[in-house]
């Protein structure tokens, strides 16, 4: 996780390719390949194929010389995939000889609660061989992989390829590749292990055309005669930096005899060095991995070489960590398969996982490239020291802030109005303007595991999105809860933080500025992550209603589920922060959020009027979660505003949206207004997931499940597609806009979690059981490995690749909790409680920034300071 990804398709093509940040390139480099090479009865008999069943378009554009000239020859009829994350297994059962059983096991290290290995660019391929033949029989396999990082960067010249020795019989080729603009650069390491009954050979170079170099169609020539290479080729040194158009290939070898009724097992690895990470606005860091494996590209040869060596180990951890879930009867097969495969995303959805340091300067040149201008170099130090010490300055600042919110004596910076200073000539670059975001160093200590970024989406490029991580997050508390807490920190920081810099918003082509104090941020940036936060400049999200809410509740979750006192001391000024802030959004004094006649939470095209179902709800959630909170932590009169609140807010929302079934969309006029939105109990859902009492009468809650299951699940496709995120009391889809329409993966599965958080566990598997069969089963539409964030009815989808799907894992959070809160106590403090004299004045006093906006819908939004 972290280090760059590359997933690799049922036919065995390598794609999706996301070494330099949130870039993906999605086609495959068809060169990448694994082919084997069998000669029976002393060579009278010859089988050799790529290990690639079915038709692969395009392989003829390559010409006589390159991968045409292979012996593309699988049909597929007798070879299956099955995968089962972070592992998968490819056979081929006859194919090519028919006396040859094949199969491929490839393992990468995602193992819950390793921070090493799990953040190791790396990942092992074991070919099993088995022979039913009666002839004795010579088997090469052999890897081929181009110096590329997805699309035609193979072509951009100045890649160096070096064969290499390592220990343990782990022998292989270095691809030192050149990246374009100024990205840092990469080594891959392709290897395979010899032992006393495997022989490995290399050839260190090879192109796809006959430009002074082996071609593509001599080297298969070579592995079809031979079934080797020459082992003199590991004399061969590294080779002159390719020509610019053309691209430069190798190959491992590995080749062995397989007794009549006999098997063998071959073991190849692929790894790769990318100790730095550039985002675009120039920022650089170290990645995680660099922390065990050092900061030089030639530690590929270690990794691959510690891939070979343990992976066996790999295995044992991730079948202890996987058998309990997948040996348990009671739960449905295809869940067991999804609720692991959905994992794919923490890998393939952009991950970034540096040490947690401060950013780096240039140390050194790039392996087999050119050398760089002395004063460009000059030029990229001179911005990162700058850089730095702006960061840190900003760093002492945020210190201050935090002190001074702990006194509770905040000092308010003035802000403009939008129809004054922020207008579209200003000069947005200026010094006062131009602040870094709040990136404090991480103290050390088992704790510090880093900072961790993953995309909202490969085509929403947006680092953490924190409407949608409230979805995802139960993943990586479950199996990752040090990574969570880090993301969690993150957030609290930005929080107490304040970035005057001037955005264009596009609904409404006003300004504002780019983030506001005790406005939770929509996500952590794009191009300078935790400096220059929230890249989203659709709406102005600090007037969203749900960002804050589901801070506090994620905050009280991971404090909860964890135990970590010092996490819930850290962040609790930026809870309270968060809480206050809302109080601007409560309208007429009745407890109550108000939505604002635009779409100003998680669903942004979907317009919201006065009292919600969905933004109320976890506006009732947090002020519980935040009393709870409170209290564990000491802070009395905070814990009894925020009980106060809700006890004054919640017969309020039953008395506006309680239809006698279900919660009304909202309190507005519209047509819509008495839709049934499926994610309407996402408060409840939060806080039953944390050990806190439940928000309504549980005969409330089953009646709005049961008419969700009924309407939103089964009345689409007869429950095969998920739940629908909005349907008419009439038994029609919501039309109203894109999103009431469409059917959200995530949201489908955290509606299951909630249903069964209440014991409505058929209800439950069969509402999430419509996403396998639309998105993972044969019958489906083959979204399998890049679950998207939604389809349509008719099976159309958006947005590939998406972070929400992640919440399956709620589902099991849901079925099997963690100890912490099962135990928790479940006694309902919103009942108890006593507003002492001292407290009623707290009640009142707050001091974040406030907004006051219009309500009309993309109408002009007014800012100013109450202090």
């Amino acid at each position: 996780m972290g280090s760059g990804s590359i997933s690799r398709g049922f036919r065995g093509e390598f794609k999706h390719w996301q070494i330099i940040p949130g870039s993906c390139e999605a086609s495959p480099v068809m060169t990448n390949q694994f082919s084997i090479f069998i000669s029976r009865d002393g060579g009278n008999k010859k089988y050799s194929s790529v290990l690639a069943p079915g038709h692969h378009e395009g392989i003829k554009k390559f010409g006589d010389q390159g991968i045409s000239s292979w012996d593309w020859n699988l049909s597929g009829q007798h070879s299956t995939y099955h995968a089962l994350f972070p592992r998968a297994w490819t056979v081929y059962d006859g194919e090519p000889d028919p006396d040859l059983k094949i199969s491929c096991r490839q393992i990468s290290p995602f193992i819950p609660h390793n921070y090493r290995e799990s953040s190791l660019p790396t990942s092992v391929f074991v070919y099993t061989l088995v022979n039913t033949g009666r002839e004795r029989a010579k088997v090469s396999l052999l890897m081929t992989w181009a110096n590329s990082i997805g699309g035609v960067s193979h072509h951009s010249g100045g890649h160096i390829n070096e064969p290499f020795i390592g220990e343990h019989g782990v022998s292989g080729v270095l691809l030192h590749h050149k990246t374009a603009k100024d990205n840092p650069p990469v080594t891959f390491a392709i290897a395979a292990c010899e032992t006393q009954n495997v022989n490995v050979t290399v050839l260190p170079n090879f192109g796809l055309s006959g430009e002074n170099c082996v071609t593509a169609r001599d080297m298969w020539g070579t592995m079809v005669q031979d079934g080797q290479f020459d082992r003199e080729y590991f004399n061969a040194g590294p080779s002159v930096p390719s020509s610019p158009g053309s691209t430069l290939c190798a190959a491992v070898s590995a080749s062995t005899w397989v007794e009549p009724h006999g098997r063998c097992t071959v073991a190849f690895a692929l790894a790769w060095s990318s100790p730095k990470v550039k985002f675009q606005k120039g920022c650089t860091y170290h990645r995680r991995y660099t922390k065990f494996y050092g900061t030089s590209e030639r530690s590929a040869i270690n990794l691959v070489h510690d891939a070979l060596m343990r992976y066996n180990c790999w295995e044992e951890e991730i079948e202890k960590w996987q058998d309990p879930m997948l040996k348990d009867e009671k739960l449905p097969e295809w869940y067991k398969f999804t609720l692991f495969n959905e994992l794919y995303f923490l890998v393939a959805g952009g991950t970034v996982w540096t040490d947690g340091e401060a950013p780096v300067i240039n140390e050194k040149q790039n392996p087999g490239s050119n050398r760089q201008k002395s004063t460009k170099m000059a030029k990229e130090d001179a911005k990162a020291v700058s850089t730095k010490r702006s960061h840190a300055n900003l760093a002492m600042e945020q210190i201050s802030f935090d002190t001074e919110l702990h006194n509770g004596d905040e000092k308010m910076v003035p802000m403009s109005s939008a129809g004054e200073d922020l207008e579209d000539g200003d000069n947005l670059d200026s010094p006062e303007s131009l602040q870094a975001g709040p990136l404090l160093h991480l103290h050390d200590g088992p704790e510090n595991v880093g900072r961790f970024l993953y995309l909202e989406g490969v085509e929403y490029i947006m680092w953490c999105t924190y409407d949608v991580h409230f979805y995802a997050s139960f993943a990586l508390l479950d199996l990752f809860p040090k990574i969570e807490l880090s993301i969690q920190r993150d957030f609290a920081q930005a929080v107490l933080y304040e970035d005057r810099r001037k955005v264009k918003f596009l609904a409404d082509g006003n300004w504002g500025i780019r983030n506001v104090k005790g406005a939770v941020p929509h996500d952590l940036g794009t191009h300078d992550p935790w400096h220059e936060m929230n890249a989203y400049n659709i709406h102005d999200t600090s007037k969203w209603k749900d960002l804050n809410p589901k801070f506090v509740l994620q905050v009280y979750r991971d404090f909860a589920a964890t135990g970590n006192m010092s996490f819930g001391r850290d962040i609790w000024p930026a809870v309270r922060a968060a809480i206050d802030y809302m109080e601007q959004f409560d309208r007429d004094d009745d407890g109550l959020i108000e939505n604002d006649g635009f779409p100003d939470q998680t669903y942004d095209a979907w317009t919201v009027h006065g009292i919600s179902a969905y933004c109320g709800c976890l506006w009732l959630a947090a002020l519980q979660a935040g009393a709870a909170m409170a209290h564990r932590l000491g802070d009395h009169a905070f814990s009894e505003k925020c009980k106060i609140k809700f006890l004054k807010a919640k017969p309020v929302f039953e008395a506006k949206l309680w239809n006698g079934s279900y919660f009304n969309y909202d309190s507005g006029t519209s047509s819509n207004s008495r839709s049934i939105q499926a994610d309407q109990l996402a408060g409840e859902w939060y806080t039953a997931s944390s050990g806190l009492p439940s928000l309504f009468d549980d005969n409330k809650i089953r009646s709005t499940l049961q008419k969700i299951f009924e309407f939103n699940v089964m009345k689409v496709r007869g429950g095969r597609m998920g739940a629908v995120n909005g349907m008419h009391p009439n038994g029609k889809v919501d039309e109203s806009c894109m999103q009431s329409r469409e059917i959200w993966t995530g949201v489908t599965y955290s509606v299951a979690a909630t249903m069964l958080l209440h014991g409505m566990e058929h209800q439950a598997f069969t509402t999430a059981e419509g996403i396998f069969i639309a998105g993972w089963s044969e019958e489906g539409y083959g979204y399998w490995f890049q679950t998207p964030e939604a389809w349509t009815t008719d099976g159309h989808y958006r947005s590939l690749m998406y972070m929400r799907p992640l919440a399956i894992w709620a589902m099991q959070w849901a079925l099997s909790p963690p100890k912490a809160i099962i135990d928790a106590p479940k006694i309902n403090m919103m009942d108890r409680m006593y507003i002492s004299p001292l407290n009623v004045r707290a009640l009142h006093e707050t001091g974040v920034r406030k907004i006051a906006p219009k309500s009309s819908c993309f109408g002009n939004t007014v800012f100013h300071c109450e202090c």
